[in-house]
């Protein structure tokens, strides 16, 4: 379905509140030629945590679990754009006050320490506005 992100996964954790499942990688690595000396082919299973599912689950199950498209974008906002954004205003702004660029840089950069911190502190309250529905693999 168009507006969808759906990924393939399997059911680690049941309770009767939620569902934990992790999220089966499907990358590319397989077939590369680089993938001994690269770091991405180690990178591990993400679990996603659905608080809201009709229907039963067991445990070990094949899901697919679906997202809105929307739902990634505010991900990649939160995560990569803002924070470019964050740095380049300092930068700017620090040039601007006549720092010099070295200081200017450093500065920049480390606006992003308290803004992941907030972020991380935040964390739960931002969980709550991802939401994620689980279909049953047939």
């Amino acid at each position: 379905m168009s507006g969808e992100i759906s990924h393939k996964g399997i059911i680690k954790k049941l309770t009767e509140k939620s569902i934990v499942v992790g999220i089966v990688n499907e990358s590319a690595c397989s077939g590369c030629h680089a993938k001994g000396a690269c770091s991405m082919s180690d990178m591990k299973d993400k679990e996603i945590e659905i608080n809201h599912f009709n229907g039963d689950y067991s445990l070990g199950q094949s899901v697919e679990v679906v997202g809105k498209t929307s739902q990634g974008f505010k991900a990649l906002f939160y995560g990569y754009v803002f924070p470019f954004i964050l740095v380049l205003f300092a930068l700017i702004l620090l040039t601007s006050l006549q720092f010099s660029e070295g200081i200017s840089g450093l500065v920049s950069l480390f606006t992003l320490i308290p803004y992941y911190t907030i972020l991380y502190l935040t964390r739960n309250k931002i969980r709550k506005s991802f939401e994620f529905e689980i279909k049953p693999l047939l």
